[in-house]
């Protein structure tokens, strides 16, 4: 199994991530990786992102700017 990550404008239009993704072998993994990065994707233009385990969807889209309290 594969946790993959897609990258979208706040539209649902798919973007170019400004960091190169992985295929990672847990959820955790790919987690950790989008907490790392996220700065970094959204200053490249992702607005949110949207979790796959192989081609099923497990949840998003997720949005990658701070909400306003």
């Amino acid at each position: 199994m594969a946790w993959t990550w897609r990258f979208e404008r706040s539209d649902g239009t798919e973007v170019q991530p400004a960091v190169d993704p992985e295929d990672f072998t847990t959820q955790g993994d790919a987690e950790s990786w989008v907490g790392e990065h996220w700065q970094a994707l959204k200053e490249g233009g992702a607005d949110q992102v949207v979790l796959f385990e192989d081609e099923a969807k497990v949840y998003g889209p997720m949005s990658l700017h701070a909400e306003n309290a």
